[in-house]
């Protein structure tokens, strides 16, 4: 089955769907507030069974209510906000009841509203029916998730952009300009016979190309969306007693990791998130890695190597007021090729030891000591986890994104090359719609009577 046919079976099936659902809308545990929703045909009357309303519900106006237990005794107070359809988030009658957190009565006023032919909401579903009610397409449904998500303000903003409909706005010009082209070829075949002009190689050549640089920098822009989205992980390895715990501390601004004279202090990893200009950054303290003297140690050696292999970026910190050792050039010979910075810490107490540049990676002096460096290792740091690419509004920031741009740029290159090499029409426009279908998956669907209406209205067809 096609995602086209898979999105209208979804859209006939929330057509038929006429029931009303129901859901504690705040998270589990005990707080000041909490929501009871509703949304459906039934949503209104069933608040009004739920509660002893002062006034009668009104859209978008918020009213005092009393929350009534099966012997009718008032055990809360709430207030109750209605949404009549279309002018709601679901585009449905949706009800809002916010009690006080209580779960005894949330769960009271769930079960009541199921015993009143309610329906337990499914996972995502106020969201999907927003969806499938046109309310959303699906950039911003999934925007939605991650605001609620976010751990950084800069996921916020990235998730707030998202649902101010940001990526969908990058991607509509091109997807208007490549159903612009799908229509004057598909009219140059349906009508040749009519006069209609067959577009010229040229002429195709030129929209495709018109098209691919916008996708190219959406495209690019994954670099930063992806890890602003998902955050990144950063292995601080090296020799024991290199000031690796130290840097750890200074990075995460506070005393997190034991810190002692004594080699080997660390024995496990030690863990800590932080945000770096609003990148989510896991930061991992690991064992010194050298032959381990006890069981204990050589088991937090081990789960170094793995911490080192799993992470996406590597700290390997030297202490500069030693020479390299065998087990210090294996670790910088097993990270080449991957992004890695070399820190020369204890510059403090060796000026000239250590110079940048470590067997060909890239070096910082540092001192955990004395800050020295520091900030210049988180500006490292951060371009290197995002590899220079700069923030912008509509980033892509999801692997089903990128996939879909992806798609859709192979598609548009293999069209190119079909063009160029004279291969008929009706072959091109299968490339062509495999990345028009590609784009639809981020902006919703388009139908072959869009390109059917756009024909006609762009043609002087009129017989």
């Amino acid at each position: 089955m096609t995602e086209r046919e898979t999105h209208l079976d979804a859209v006939q099936a929330s057509e038929a769907a006429v029931d009303t659902i129901a859901a504690i809308s705040t998270p589990p545990g005990r707080g000041g507030i909490g929501i009871v929703r509703l949304s459906g045909p039934e949503a209104a009357g069933i608040a009004a069974q739920l509660v002893s309303l002062r006034q009668p519900l009104e859209h978008a106006r918020a009213r005092l209510a009393d929350v009534l237990d099966e012997d009718a005794g008032r055990i809360d107070e709430a207030l109750v906000t209605f949404f009549g359809a279309p002018n709601s988030y679901t585009a449905e009658d949706l009800v809002e009841i916010a009690a006080h957190g209580s779960p005894v009565v949330l769960e009271l006023l769930l079960r009541r509203a199921l015993g009143l032919g309610a329906r337990l909401a499914e996972p995502g579903e106020f969201t999907q029916r927003a969806f499938l009610a046109g309310r959303l397409d699906l950039t911003q449904a999934e925007a939605v998730r991650d605001l609620i998500e976010a751990q950084t303000l800069t996921q916020a903003r990235q998730a707030a952009s998202q649902m101010g409909g940001a990526l969908s706005r990058r991607v509509a010009p091109v997807k208007q300009g490549l159903v612009e082209l799908i229509a004057l070829m598909e009219a140059g075949i349906d009508f040749a016979e009519d006069d209609v002009d067959v577009a010229p190689e040229a002429e195709i050549a030129r929209r495709i190309g018109e098209l691919t640089p916008p996708l190219k920098a959406l495209e690019a822009s994954f670099a930063r969306g992806r890890i602003v989205h998902d955050g990144m992980t950063l292995a601080i390895v090296g020799r024991p007693n290199a000031g690796k715990s130290s840097l750890f501390n200074r990075l995460v601004e506070r005393e997190r990791a034991i810190v002692t004279a004594t080699p080997g202090t660390t024995r496990d990893l030690v863990t800590e998130r932080i945000s770096l200009d609003g990148i989510p950054l896991e930061l991992v303290d690991t064992a010194g890695l050298r032959e381990g003297l006890g069981e204990a140690e050589q088991m937090g050696i081990a789960r170094s190597r793995e911490a080192l292999a799993d992470a996406a970026l590597v700290l390997v910190v030297l202490d500069a007021t030693e020479a390299l050792n065998d087990e210090e050039r294996g670790l910088l010979e097993a990270v080449k090729g991957r992004p890695a910075l070399v820190v020369v810490n204890k510059s403090d107490l060796a000026a000239g030891a250590l110079k940048e540049g470590v067997d060909g990676i890239d070096a910082l002096r540092t001192s955990a000591l004395t800050g020295e460096g520091i900030a210049e290792l988180r500006e490292r740091i951060l371009a290197l986890a995002t590899g220079g690419a700069a923030a912008e509004p509509g980033m892509l920031s999801s692997i089903r994104h990128h996939l879909a741009i992806t798609t859709t740029l192979a598609a548009l290159g293999d069209a190119a090359e079909a063009n160029a090499g004279g291969i008929p029409h009706e072959m091109i426009l299968l490339d062509l719609y495999r990345g028009l279908w590609a784009l639809d998956s981020l902006t919703g669907q388009t139908t072959s009577d869009d390109i059917l209406n756009l024909i006609f209205s762009t043609f002087c067809i009129g017989k």
